[in-house]
């Protein structure tokens, strides 16, 4: 009895021996899955510009990570992505920082009317900024990167060739550029992405302020008649790639490292996308028959005398709560004329 005891217990060590570091083996081979949610639909050239980031990153760290991807909002609405990343709902994300209005009021100065050219040099102008100043409001999350929309133009019903062409005419806007509308004369009219191809259609809006990408992208240019490239007044907005600093936190150094050198490529890749689909919209809206309006040089420089405003009051508004505001400004002036196109 006492040696088949022996021998059973020798069997069982053995087995556990063997086979408890094979499951260890297998358990640490799991990726870590990172869920990453934004909210462009699946096709759209963005979301797959963040699936070949996350792709790349899975391929550098030899599949020790593994992202899950929720596009178009199917997770978290573009307006709740930021606070998802916050609680954790989702581990990281991209959407569109003026959504989160006041929480990034450094980032604000990037939107204002700085007679941008392109989405790349937007997009650079952006992460140059936030490696210039480190932003407090920027601390809960861990920074990948950001990007931002090519030069915001003045799509409309009627062909507008003047700033006297403006004059009453209701506007779709977001954020700085309402005040933008509103000092070329127009009426501004708060409404988000979505709503504007209806609203121009049934004549609620009479011209929106957005980039090109729109008329292609969410097909604008089915209801409008023109495009006046009022670039001296073009604006942008920054969007951000952002991940929970609990998730960040928990990462071996070694992916963390992986990531970083990943997503300082990809800045370039998306303001190269913004482009693209910039010109995608042109091309479109030209298909279409809708006319192109290029300003005078006169007349571009009466609508960015006329816009000067809106950059005075963030300024004022901004350095009243004890932010240095003109400092701001004046980095993302230079930045703007360092990365012209």
């Amino acid at each position: 009895m006492k040696v088949r005891n022996w021998s059973l217990v020798f069997i069982l060590v053995l087995t556990f021996g063997v086979f408890l570091p094979m499951h260890a083996q297998n358990a640490a081979a799991k990726p870590v899955q990172i869920s990453f949610s934004n909210l462009f639909p699946p096709t759209h050239l963005h979301s797959q510009t963040y699936e070949a980031w996350g792709n790349e990153i899975e391929k550098r760290t030899g599949g020790k990570v593994k992202f899950v991807y929720y596009h178009g909002g199917t997770l978290l609405k573009g307006a709740k992505i930021y606070d998802g990343i916050l609680k954790g709902i989702t581990d990281a994300g991209s959407s569109v920082l003026g959504y989160s209005r006041g929480v990034f009021p450094a980032l604000e100065s990037i939107e204002l009317p700085m007679a941008y050219k392109s989405g790349y040099q937007a997009t650079m102008v952006i992460n140059d900024f936030i490696k210039i100043y480190k932003l407090k409001a920027l601390s809960k999350v861990k920074v990948l990167y950001m990007h931002a929309h090519g030069p915001g133009l003045l799509h409309s019903k009627t062909p507008i060739y003047t700033m006297d062409d403006v004059k009453g005419l209701k506007i779709r806007s977001y954020g700085f550029n309402a005040g933008i509308a509103k000092n070329l004369g127009g009426v501004p009219v708060a409404m988000p992405q979505p709503g504007v191809y209806e609203a121009l259609q049934k004549g609620v809006v009479d011209a929106s302020l957005s980039p090109y990408e729109v008329l292609y992208g969410w097909k604008q240019a089915e209801v409008i008649k023109a495009t006046t490239e009022s670039y001296s007044v073009g604006y942008t907005s920054g969007f951000f790639v952002f991940m929970n600093l609990a998730k960040w936190n928990s990462l071996p150094g070694d992916v963390q490292k992986i990531i970083d050198e990943v997503s300082a490529q990809w800045p370039a890749k998306q303001g190269r996308v913004w482009d693209k689909l910039d010109k995608m919209g042109k091309d479109f809206t030209l298909k279409k028959g809708n006319k192109v309006i290029t300003l005078s040089p006169e007349e571009s420089a009466r609508w960015a005398n006329a816009v000067k405003p809106v950059v005075a009051d963030y300024i004022k508004s901004r350095s009243a709560k004890g932010l240095p505001a003109a400092d701001y400004v004046k980095t993302v002036r230079e930045l703007v004329k360092k990365h012209q196109p």
